[in-house]
């Protein structure tokens, strides 16, 4: 079962379940329907990165609430080490669709690269069950962070800049 996070006694609830991830191997970008903004994109060949994956879907109103805190540490940490990976996830059949998705990519000015995972096989790969939901990536390749739904942004990004730091 997949959810969105519709209330605050959900978000609650997830943030609950957000915590910084006993460290395990990221799972390879798996069954994915089309790249946007990027060549495909392997765990292995973004080794000695900080790797953000944001699942996400464009209709999600949580998702569209932490775009814009997503867009600004693209931007601000990128020339850093940082890639952002946003895979695209759709929660409705209309999401699916790539022309949909591109529109979305273009109205939002989303310059980092998406991922179209139709078939929910990178979303598997995570056990993922949330949009949105941040995996953090350190440069060894192994996820040590997560983050569920909206908030904690400052924790996150503090977590970004320590990553980016160690060598």
């Amino acid at each position: 079962m997949h959810y969105a996070i519709r209330s605050i006694a959900a978000a609650a609830a997830i943030a609950a379940a957000s915590a910084h991830a006993s460290p395990s191997a990221a799972p390879e970008f798996a069954g994915i329907d089309h790249w946007i903004n990027s060549a495909p994109l392997t765990m292995q060949q973004l080794r000695g990165k900080v790797v953000l994956v944001d699942f996400w879907t464009y209709d999600c109103i949580n998702c569209q609430h932490v775009l814009p805190y997503v867009k600004a540490w693209h931007q601000q940490y990128k020339d850093q080490g940082l890639v952002v990976v946003g895979v695209h996830t759709p929660e409705y059949g209309f999401e699916r669709n790539l022309d949909n998705l591109k529109a979305a990519v273009q109205r939002n000015a989303i310059s980092f690269p998406v991922a179209q995972d139709n078939r929910y096989a990178t979303w598997s790969a995570y056990d993922n069950r949330f949009w949105p939901a941040f995996y953090l990536v350190d440069k060894q390749g192994q996820v040590v962070y997560t983050h569920f739904g909206e908030g904690d942004y400052a924790q996150t990004e503090a977590t970004i800049r320590k990553l980016l730091a160690q060598r």
